[in-house]
């Protein structure tokens, strides 16, 4: 270890009397003017940026405390470093305002974080200094091991490699794998610290207490985990004292092997208002007053605080549902529950997979735990919802904050990516409130349940109005109605863009399933919404967007947690008794036992189209729609297939002899895949199934060609489905119905 008293402060011109210059700033264009600047100027300079930073922000918005804590570092960095040829990488880079000023854009911050504008992270579109796009936390280093290989490969290319990072990134499992091999390899990064003892929050974790033991304690006592890991560790060095850090970090970059330079800093520096700030130093802001840092409008009331109000209300009625967040207790609206119930509110770092899987823990344990992070941070944990949660059927919540895109905040933090992964995950559902009301009433209904997890995902902007549904058809409320021939199907927020256009005179048909995933009955609705063929094609962006799954449940008040899920709404009284007593799911034994699978086997082989068995024969009419929303994985496919490729009203009868022709052709052109495939064919809730699959040996990954209206359609065979398209499910050669079923059996594909 080497303290900070151990380095020679060398680097900066001694200053003489002080002779403060005005307008610094406007003399940086670049990173080598900051290399003539003595001492004193350096902290002229410095204290400049701060005033920049505070009216340019406040104008506009983005980070503040986190800018506004690392001046003094940053500069120092540009004056050991040369950038770009020296690689710079920053964590997360909400951190670089300072950065992109030294490098020739300050001039553009009036469009900071605006369409067109400059970036609030870096942005290799914008300047060569920029190396990381990738705002997601932890990164960086595994950044720095991956250019300091290719540095040592080629000679050619030989720089000094920089990574920046913060105690709360460092909670983060990914900085640990990367320190692991940085460590062991002994090439030559250097690592910054930046240690201001928070993210949004205060840092979680032991990691916390060794720092702050690294911070006070005297060199002798206290060795740190970097060292043991196989790097140098410099510090602890002043991060606002210019010249203690130009010393360590040339210190550092001399060594030729991994050293850590720990930076102590305070978030919010120079700037009262922020440095004051006990919920996160002002870390990101909107339009503020300069002189206050408070809000320069009155906030409205958004979708995060509905959320946090509701989950404190269940809190009080239900001892068993905990909270986690990973470093973001309030920015996603659980600060009201922590305050409440701090026993029951875990906050695991900057760790989402470590906070999915702990929830399955506490989930196999007997409590409910809600798992609130933005959008964008569930893309880290998918392994963990589907092999840790949803694999075991464990009830998990899952709020998703910024869900959709989330304008300013750029491209990584778009929450774009949710809705499609956990489309693939068997057994989850996923629930998009429209309005106030609807978000209060899912998130008692999500955690009503406890036969398996459930989600529920609201955007970023502020709420709007409740929007009442004129009728209810299933479990898909109508929004308008005026008669028209066209249907809208909105999910989610959408609802309240598509009904203005009951404002403006324009509305037809306008309707929102209740969840996003499974999506409601497609023939019941075309029973009861009379339009054209387009509204099948409306209908199928729904059904296509998330795999069948049964419906997510609308709890009542209660006290105690529910032994089974209970459902939003009564279903439709049924037609006729026979209807009645038509049980919503059977097993694939019970719904197809005349397909003989080994006959329909032997025929297709034989080069024959084999007969359709009786149980897949359908009833026909011109009023009905296909619908396959079967429990196997990726078998939404079948809705997309139905209702896409030209067998939108034409009845029951065509579908299982064009699939199985499918089958046949695909036979014939040597596709062998090895599988079961399974269709259940809905009509009016009456379900109908055969099974037919094919047992030619061949390569594992071929695709099946389903021959269908339009030409081929290549279905992969494997679980995971291809856009959505897979109908599958791997088995053997010759199998009975019988399994199926248990196959079925070992995955939640199925909750009813």
């Amino acid at each position: 270890m080497t303290r900070v008293d151990d380095i020679t402060r060398a680097g900066i011109t001694a200053a003489g009397p002080r002779r403060p210059r005005a307008d610094l700033l406007n003399s940086i264009r670049s990173p080598t003017d900051l290399r003539r600047l003595d001492e004193n100027e350096l902290a002229d300079l410095a204290a400049e940026i701060r005033t920049f930073l505070v009216s340019s922000v406040s104008a506009v918005g983005g980070h503040l405390g986190s800018n506004l804590g690392v001046v003094e570092l940053t500069l120092a960095l540009h004056r050991v470093f040369s950038s770009p040829r020296d690689r710079i990488l920053f964590d997360i880079g909400h951190q670089t305002y300072v950065h992109k000023i030294i490098t020739g854009r300050r001039g553009e911050f009036g469009t900071l974080r605006q369409l067109g504008g400059l970036s609030g992270y870096p942005s290799r579109a914008e300047s060569d200094h920029d190396v990381i796009e990738n705002s997601h936390a932890s990164t960086v280093l595994a950044y720095a091991d991956g250019v300091a290989k290719a540095s040592a490969l080629r000679p050619e290319t030989e720089r000094r490699v920089v990574a920046v990072i913060g105690d709360g990134a460092l909670t983060g499992g990914m900085c640990w794998e990367a320190l692991n091999n940085i460590g062991a390899s002994r090439r030559p990064i250097v690592v910054v610290l930046n240690d201001n003892a928070r993210s949004y929050d205060p840092t979680a974790g032991s990691l916390a207490a060794h720092l702050h033991e690294l911070r006070s304690a005297p060199s002798a006592d206290v060795r740190s985990v970097f060292e043991v890991l196989g790097l140098d560790y410099l510090g602890p060095v002043d991060g606002h004292d210019i010249a203690a850090v130009e010393a360590a970090l040339s210190a550092a970059s001399v060594l030729e092997r991994p050293a850590l330079v720990h930076c102590v800093t305070t978030k919010g520096k120079g700037y009262q208002p922020a440095e004051q700030d006990e919920t996160d130093c002002l870390h990101a802001v909107g339009v503020i007053d300069p002189t206050t840092g408070r809000p320069a409008t009155t906030p409205r009331p958004t979708w995060t605080s509905v959320f946090g109000d509701e989950v404190v209300a269940i809190g009080r009625r239900r001892p068993d549902v905990v909270a986690i967040t990973a470093a973001m207790k309030n920015p996603v609206g659980l600060g009201q529950f922590a305050a409440e119930f701090p026993d029951r509110t875990f906050d695991v770092g900057m760790a989402e997979q470590h906070a999915v899987a702990s929830a399955a823990g506490l989930a196999m344990s007997g409590m409910h735990p809600v798992v609130a992070i933005y959008a964008t941070f569930l893309n880290r944990a998918f392994d963990q919802v589907l092999m840790d949660v949803a694999l075991h059927r464990l009830a998990v919540t899952f709020v998703l904050d910024r869900a959709g895109i989330t304008g300013p905040d750029g491209a990584s933090h778009h929450g774009i990516w949710d809705l499609s992964m956990l489309a693939l995950v068997p057994g989850l559902r996923v629930a998009c409130p429209r309005d106030p009301a609807r978000l209060r009433q899912l998130v008692q209904a999500a955690v009503a349940i406890d036969s398996g997890p459930t989600a529920i995902r609201f955007p970023k902007e502020s709420l709007g109005d409740d929007i009442d549904a004129v009728n209810r058809i299933g479990e898909t409320d109508v929004l308008l109605s005026a008669g028209h021939d066209v249907l809208l199907v909105a999910v989610g927020a959408t609802s309240g863009v598509v009904a203005a256009a009951k404002v403006a005179g324009e509305e037809d048909e306008l309707e929102e399933p209740v969840e996003a995933k499974p999506t409601d009955d497609a023939a019941a609705l075309a029973k009861e919404v009379p339009v054209e063929e387009p509204t099948d094609d409306m209908l199928v962006e729904e059904a296509t967007i998330e795999e069948a799954s049964p419906k997510v449940a609308e709890e009542p008040v209660v006290d105690e947690p529910p032994t089974k899920p209970i459902p939003l709404a009564e279903e439709p009284a049924a037609k006729d008794a026979e209807e009645a007593e038509t049980p919503a799911r059977a097993p694939l034994s019970a719904v197809a036992p005349e397909a003989d699978p080994a006959e329909i086997d032997d025929m297709a082989g034989a080069g024959e189209e084999p007969d359709e068995p009786a149980a897949m024969k359908g009833r026909g009419g011109d009023d009905e729609i296909v619908q396959m929303p079967g429990p196997l994985p990726g078998i939404v496919g079948a809705v997309d297939i139905a209702l896409r490729h030209g067998l939108r009203r034409k009845g029951l009868d065509e579908m299982p002899h064009r699939f199985r022709h499918g089958i046949h052709m695909a036979r014939r052109a040597g596709h062998g895949l090895g599988q079961h495939i399974a269709l259940e064919i809905e009509d009016s809730r009456r379900e109908v199934a055969g099974l037919a699959h094919d047992g030619a040996e061949g390569r594992a990954q071929q695709r099946l060609g389903l021959l269908l209206d339009h030409g081929e359609q290549p279905v992969p065979h494997d679980l995971a489905p291809d856009g959505g398209k897979a109908v599958g499910c791997v088995g053997h050669r010759r199998s009975s119905i019988r399994s199926v079923d248990s196959l079925l059996s070992s995955f939640p594909l199925s909750w009813e």
